[in-house]
């Protein structure tokens, strides 16, 4: 038989030789936090184009702990209400709550520099387990956690009472923070956002920590990490790549229908400077968020299976089509903003910069706009005004 006990200190030791996990008091969380007790009812194992259900009663005590120790990110709702119980075989949907991999919630949970007497507010309980890390710490009453979905809420408060927490579980909208325990020390979101709400910046202590991943696409985003400065704003940095369910009041409307019809009129064409297929990387995908933060980045195929590739920004009523031959590339753009000419002026600045990392990208945030900016560089300055 397995060993719950000896699972929990694998992990942890797997998480320090990654050199994730570094305090004392985190490696003890994570060797006491049962992560099988946050999985209830069960998860979804991605087999490609379906998921397969696998239920805590349904699986024998040896398999169901080698699936929660083995260190993934484990899917527990699909479309917005489907759990592994209800179910009885592999299934298509959209995940829309999980339990984050052990590596990125501890990476997480150490960027707080969490210290005993902070008061930390969640935005996004999901299974739990994250909140139950930090409860070990810092005592259950000095963290607040929100969730939007009501039932993964409940899930969750019934998982925290079973491991001895009870803590300040709330179901609402995180991006509203939560008011009435506030100020905070600490502000930590597991969800992705387009932009920090200023309501996080304002339930938070000058001094304290906003940690939240910011992007809109499901690569390309990055954490930041804010400080929280007296006279209101917050200042900051990128400190890392990260990727997260978008919070599902901001979840993007991915662009459906007729593509062709979309973009039959053209205001210009050119030839690129930039393949857009650096658009598939990391850093260039945030790039072209911080150029275009309304654009969405669609991949498809013609009738004959070519593929199609464009950037859309639905608000602004403007897209971008990409054209190949023998490798090289046109762009056809049209609507009232050149999304191309933005995402690709930025491209080629920070490539002329010398291609930094995603932990240039610095950040300030005040209650009217985000300004990005990296180095000195005057082509490397982003604002992002709050209408």
């Amino acid at each position: 038989m397995t060993d719950p006990a000896s699972e929990r200190r694998r992990l942890a030791s797997v998480l320090m030789n990654e050199g994730v996990l570094k305090s004392p008091w985190l490696r003890a969380a994570v060797e006491t936090v049962s992560r099988e007790r946050f999985l209830h009812p069960g998860v979804f194992l991605d087999e490609g184009r379906t998921w397969r259900p696998v239920t805590a009663a349904g699986t024998d005590p040896d398999g169901w702990l080698k699936i929660a120790y083995r260190g993934d990110t484990l899917t527990t709702q699909l479309d917005g209400h489907l759990t592994a119980d209800q179910v009885g075989g592999p299934v298509v949907g959209v995940p829309t709550s999980s339990s984050t991999a052990p590596i990125t919630v501890v990476g997480m949970i150490e960027s707080l520099d969490l210290e005993r007497g902070h008061r930390v507010l969640e935005i996004g309980t999901g299974t739990g387990y994250s909140t139950a890390l930090m409860c070990h710490h810092l005592g259950e009453d000095d963290v607040t956690t929100v969730e939007v979905d009501a039932q993964v809420a409940a899930r969750a408060d019934t998982a925290l009472e079973a491991v001895g927490f009870s803590t300040w579980t709330v179901t609402g909208d995180g991006l509203l923070g939560h008011p009435y325990r506030a100020p905070y020390d600490r502000i930590i979101a597991t969800c992705a956002v387009r932009r920090i709400p200023y309501a996080w910046i304002r339930q938070t202590r000058p001094g304290g920590v906003v940690l939240g991943t910011v992007g809109s696409w499901p690569w390309g985003t990055g954490l930041a990490k804010l400080i929280v400065g007296d006279d209101g704003s917050a200042e900051g940095s990128l400190v890392g790549r990260s990727s997260f369910m978008q919070a599902r009041a901001q979840a993007v409307i991915p662009v459906a229908g007729d593509l062709s019809a979309r973009t039959a009129y053209a205001d210009s064409e050119r030839r690129t400077q930039v393949s857009p297929l650096v658009l598939e990387e990391w850093m260039p995908a945030c790039l072209a968020q911080l150029a275009a933060p309304g654009a969405q980045f669609v991949r498809a195929a013609d009738h004959d299976g070519a593929p199609l590739r464009y950037l859309f920004d639905p608000e602004r009523e403007s897209f971008a089509e990409f054209l190949v031959d023998n490798g090289n590339w046109t762009v056809r753009q049209g609507g009232p903003v050149a999304l191309w000419d933005d995402v690709e002026r930025s491209l080629l600045a920070w490539q002329d910069a010398g291609a930094p990392e995603i932990d240039s990208v610095r950040l300030h945030v005040t209650p009217a706009s985000h300004r990005y900016w990296i180095g000195r560089a005057p082509t490397l300055r982003w604002e992002h005004r709050i209408a």
